[in-house]
């Protein structure tokens, strides 16, 4: 089928949709899950160092069971290209019995090692799993900006290496992470409304209707704001689904505050910014014609905190970012459960008030209301960033998953 062909047909499909008459999904691109039963989680690369966080313990944790999609985070966009990432942790570190998925120690001449070899031992453990390999994500995303100035040969770049004999078996499609289309993040891009489109067409013309095509997206909801800067819906109809990034709207990356939960579930009386909720994401991308069955909810297995702060209600002023283990103003939700427990809930998330810091994190009870309405909205399911913020025995992902 032609991709012109495609986008009438699930433009009709979205427009029947609108009408309140469900409609099969198109066979465009390849569906694994049932409708809502996705659950898709972010699996660092660099948390085999610091974190400790291996392979493994996707499996020992429970996860791998709940989880059907596991995103790997990340591979680099460099030069209009999809690069390698960290070729150490990816394919080169050499795992102990102790420390792999199936108990046997890695050799000095394997063909492959690394997190793609353990993702493999994973998979032939527990078959009914997926693997995406996540490209950008917010310190690569600025390669994209060449990268739509000649999509079809990025796609080439990104098919190569995706495909590559070394490791083909382990990934089951490709996840664009673009921080932002058309707009700002840690650089700005101004390569136009259509270069989105445009490039996930060039990676389905290339990588055929059977792998897996998916996008991380922004969820600024706001009028004018991110979701307007490019055309999202224009790439559905080659896009197995699109996950807006429902989380970090508010943190201490405005050190003063007001302090605010990071990941509303819906808008609230004094929300810093109009737009900034999870409700208001979900409800922009659908007025723009997205089904919401290509559309999964973003959870985030951490959180985000002030210190200095006077006030456990939010709205407070601070002075600057709480202390946390990796990065000042974050903390996983395996430390904040115990360190700073929940003092209240505010826009279907959960705060927390600890002498003088102020967190928001998302905890089991939020999770489930959470998938309450992803599942009245009709949802294709949820995400995660990320399983190492998890506890040992995968708490946040059992709410997420049962």
């Amino acid at each position: 089928m032609s991709r012109t062909r495609r986008r009438l047909l699930v433009a009709a499909v979205a427009a029947t949709l609108t009408a309140g008459i469900a409609l099969a999904p198109s066979s465009t691109a390849a569906e694994p899950a049932a409708v809502g039963d996705k659950v898709v989680g972010y699996f660092a690369q660099w948390g085999v160092y610091a974190r400790d966080y291996h392979v493994k313990n996707i499996d020992t944790s429970g996860s791998a069971a709940k989880l059907t999609h596991i995103n790997y985070a990340f591979g680099n966009v460099t030069n209009g290209r999809c690069a390698i990432g960290d070729s150490y942790a990816d394919y080169e570190k050499a795992y102990t019995a102790e420390q792999s998925v199936d108990g046997v120690a890695d050799t000095w001449d394997q063909p492959l090692r690394g997190n793609f070899n353990q993702l493999r031992e994973l998979k032939a453990k527990h078959p009914h799993l997926k693997v995406i390999w996540s490209f950008g994500g917010w310190s690569w995303s600025g390669g994209f900006g060449q990268a739509a100035r000649n999509p079809a040969a990025f796609a080439e770049s990104c098919h190569a290496l995706v495909e590559d004999p070394r490791w083909a078996d382990v990934f089951d499609g490709i996840d664009i992470d673009w921080e932002y289309p058309n707009a700002c993040g840690l650089t700005c891009d101004t390569s136009g409304p259509d270069a989105f489109k445009n490039l996930i067409g060039a990676l389905r013309d290339r990588f055929g209707g059977n792998a897996l095509i998916t996008a991380a997206t922004t969820a600024d909801g706001s009028a004018g704001g991110k979701i307007d800067a490019a055309d999202y819906a224009g790439a559905v109809p080659d896009l197995d689904w699109l996950m807006p990034m429902t989380y970090d709207f508010f943190g201490a990356f405005t050190p003063q505050g007001p302090t605010a939960p990071h990941s509303p579930l819906t808008a609230y009386d004094g929300i810093p910014q109009q737009g900034f909720s999870t409700a208001d994401a979900i409800a922009k991308f659908k007025s723009k014609g997205v089904p919401a069955s290509k559309l999964l909810l973003g959870v985030g297995f951490y959180g985000r905190g002030w210190s200095g702060v006077s006030q456990s209600a939010p709205g407070g002023s601070a002075t600057g970012a709480a202390p946390g283990t990796y990065e000042q103003g974050i903390e996983d939700y395996k430390v904040l459960k115990n360190t700073c427990p929940p003092t209240g809930t505010v826009g279907g998330t959960s705060y927390s008030f600890c002498g003088g810091n102020w967190w928001s994190y998302d905890t089991p009870q939020t999770i489930a209301g959470k998938k309450r309405w992803a599942a009245e909205q009709g949802l294709g399911g949820s995400f995660f960033w990320e399983l190492s913020g998890d506890t040992g025995n995968g708490e946040l992902i059992t709410a997420l998953g049962s």
